[in-house]
């Protein structure tokens, strides 16, 4: 094996070859272009010898077969011509046939992830054999790239597994489990681990005898085996679910399923000629763009140790206490329970102690295999988990959270009677949403070890976490801070203390604007439309019904505190609120929401109190207009935020808002949007709503980039 080399080439016996998969100094395989210019080499040696029956194809890497192509060679690749991308499918495409053309069987033998071209790869494959490994799953995500499988796995599954099957895996991009793949008629074998390469031997052996791959190879060259009308209905569910899904915002999916049907009625290599013309129209465009870059903003989030430099090594946490256990309390709890932590639950209240150790535990045993909650997961759980009212038996934790209601001089209280009897390792942290770490640090013996973790509600759905640095706490505890949430399973992003701290500071100026649009007499339902049209998960307006009407003034209240230049005070929220009118949790806000079916109306009451405000300018406000509205002032916002350092990098306040926000992943984040805008167009969109009021002034950042023509992400570090 060369010294650089990536597959290892052996004879377990000495008329069976075994390609094995191990990148040096990466801890995934990946199919990069001189991977596959490796395979091919192997294959070339492998041809000219006349005394292999059988090659096994595995991964020396302990929980992973292949993770898929390169995507930063995608990345890299994005200006490519149709001609070069359809050039490459056909390549990638004959390469993984050559698995299934010469004279010898091959087995791919899987052990842990196999995804993307992973999979394709095995499809390539005579046999697979899959295991029971925790860690195994099979899955083409193509499309959560804005693309779909173009190295034949299409055409493959499809003959595989059935038409109806692989529609769902290849539109959907859910990998299934081995189990799954092996009811399928994905996999021709499922074993323990360590049985693995005897099985694949096994088949190899049993496949000489019988001669039964050839007949298989035979069958699947030719087109499937179903009448147009079954076609025709396939298709019309399919797509009328997918459109159903997606919005139209994601075109992979629906031309998956275009290539899928149109391969489906013809031979194999037809449709492999199919697979590739139609990657060629979707590989570079907008989205698969946006979506690589998404990608790649939670790739650097798993390196990012939170700190600048090599940093100091972040301390490993084995148990955490959670004080409060309201929703949020009970939330960061369960995420602990299932990571594996040691968790105490505390609280003052005992009934609330009980409510929120029974909500965790209802939680946690929720087993996804199955959809439904498992008694022995319940119990297993239970034996991790102690509630108590008393905080002095929660000294012995590796980290302790606060979680109760926003009140500065309770935290404040809370964290001193823990700090006098604290051993020097534990971290103290808050999950406060608005009060400043600084602030609640100030009379900390050690506010070093103190630091804002700042989950979002729902924990268990929420991927982003804050991590929020006061002016004293240390490199070390950031950086724990940051190793921890990601062991929770999170995007932890480091942020500099100030009001709203990142996501809620750019939040705001969306939530804010809005309430502006509607005393310019613009339609409640219609400002949601525009937001949801852009691609926002919902419009401003339902979402201050979700956040609870009450909840958004208070915090808009420290936003006014801080930047009141450009901070409306609307007094529509006030007159909501005395009216009771807080949002879902009420039944009432500005939409009614009692009625459980269908979606939920402008309440009448709203309507009359918001007409009270209303003083429409002298024109017309167009939909481009609320756009620019409800999206720019976040944008303005961000470059403050960049400017004062609340963030690192840029690509820090795309991950924050894709995962906090929900910002749509299809613009590849705020400031990846904006730079596909181009700051000089962004400048030309504030022009004639500067008179509006100061929140539209382009800042000095922006306002230097349209003039010199950069990016926001020409500022990302490397």
């Amino acid at each position: 094996m060369a010294p650089n080399s990536s597959i290892k080439l052996s004879f377990p016996e000495k008329d069976i070859a075994r390609l094995t998969f191990d990148l040096p100094d990466k801890g995934a395989n990946i199919l990069s272009h001189p991977v596959m210019e490796e395979l091919a080499g192997h294959l070339d040696e492998l041809a000219k010898r006349d005394d292999i029956v059988g090659v096994i194809l595995d991964s020396a890497k302990p929980s992973i077969f292949i993770a898929g192509a390169d995507i930063r060679e995608f990345a890299a690749s994005m200006e490519v011509d149709t001609k070069r991308t359809y050039e490459m499918c056909r390549w990638g495409q004959t390469l993984f046939g050559r698995l299934h053309t010469n004279k010898w069987i091959t087995v791919a033998a899987i052990n842990g992830t196999c995804v993307g071209g992973g999979t394709e790869l095995a499809l390539g494959c005579d046999r697979r054999v899959v295991t029971t490994h925790d860690k195994t799953e099979i899955g083409l995500p193509e499309v959560k790239l804005g693309i779909y499988p173009g190295w034949g796995g299409t055409v493959r599954l499809s003959r595989l597994v059935g038409l109806g099957n692989a529609v769902k895996m290849i539109t959907s991009g859910e990998s299934v489990s081995p189990q799954k793949a092996l009811e399928l008629g994905f996999a021709d074998d499922m074993v323990s681990p360590e049985h693995l390469l005897a099985a694949a031997i096994g088949i190899i052996r049993e496949e000489e005898k019988t001669g039964q791959y050839k007949q298989d190879r035979a069958q699947r060259v030719q087109p499937i085996s179903i009448n147009e009308t079954e076609l025709g209905f396939m298709g019309a569910t399919a797509s009328a679910y997918i459109q159903q899904q997606t919005k139209g915002q994601y075109p992979a999916p629906l031309a998956a399923l275009e290539t899928l049907l149109g391969g489906a009625m013809l031979d194999a290599e037809a449709a492999l000629e199919l697979e590739a013309q139609g990657m060629a129209n979707l590989f570079g465009t907008p989205v698969n763009a946006a979506l690589i870059n998404v990608f790649l903003l939670t790739d650097r989030n798993k390196k990012d140790s939170g700190v600048a430099g090599d940093g100091p090594q972040p301390r490993k946490l084995q148990s955490a206490s959670v004080i409060g256990a309201g929703i949020m309390g009970s939330g960061i709890a369960a995420a602990n329970l299932k990571r594996g932590l040691a968790v105490k639950l505390n609280d003052a209240n005992a009934e609330a102690l009980q409510r929120g150790a029974s909500a965790i535990l209802d939680e946690v045993s929720f087993d996804k295999a199955t959809r439904s909650k498992s008694v022995e997961r319940a119990i297993e759980y239970a034996g991790r988990l102690r509630s108590t009212t008393n905080s002095a038996e929660l000294l012995d934790s590796d980290i302790i959270i606060e979680a109760v209601v926003e009140n500065l001089e309770l935290k404040r209280k809370i964290f001193a009677g823990l700090e006098e009897n604290l051993p020097e390792t534990t971290i103290l942290a808050s999950n406060t949403s608005t009060l400043p770490i600084t602030k609640l640090a100030e009379n900390l013996k050690h506010p070093e070890r103190f630091v804002g973790i700042h989950f979002f509600n729902p924990v268990r759905k929420m991927k982003l976490v804050e991590v929020i640095r006061g002016e004293k706490t240390s490199d070390e505890t950031a950086a724990t801070a940051v190793a921890y949430a990601k062991g929770l399973g999170k995007f932890p992003i480091v942020v500099n203390d100030g009001p709203g701290f990142l996501v809620n500071r750019l939040l705001f100026p969306y939530m804010n604007e809005a309430t502006q649009l509607l005393q310019d007499g613009v339609d409640m339902k219609r400002i949601d439309k525009v937001a949801v049209k852009f691609g926002m998960p919902m419009g401003p307006i339902a979402l201050y019904d979700m956040v609870g009407i009450d909840t958004s003034f208070y915090a808009g209240r420290t936003m006014y505190d801080a930047f009141p230049d450009r901070t409306l005070v609307s007094p529509i929220l006030p007159a909501l609120i005395k009216n009771e009118r807080l949002g879902t949790k009420k039944g009432y806000g500005f939409y009614n929401h009692e009625k459980k079916k269908g979606r939920p109306e402008p309440d009448p009451m709203a309507l009359e109190l918001i007409a009270r405000y209303v003083d429409p300018p002298q024109r017309e406000i167009t939909d481009a207009e609320i756009e620019h509205r409800l999206i720019l002032p976040m944008l303005l916002e961000a470059t403050r935020a960049l400017d004062e350092g609340v963030v690192r990098d840029p690509r820090d306040v795309d991950l924050g808002l894709i995962f906090g926000i929900g910002f749509p992943p299809f613009k590849g984040g705020l400031l990846f949007w904006a730079d596909t805008v181009g700051a000089k167009t962004l400048v030309e969109w504030l022009k004639p709503l500067e008179e509006i009021g100061k929140r539209f002034v382009p800042t000095e950042m922006l306002l230097d980039m349209a003039k010199n023509d950069s990016k926001f992400y020409d500022r990302a570090s490397n």
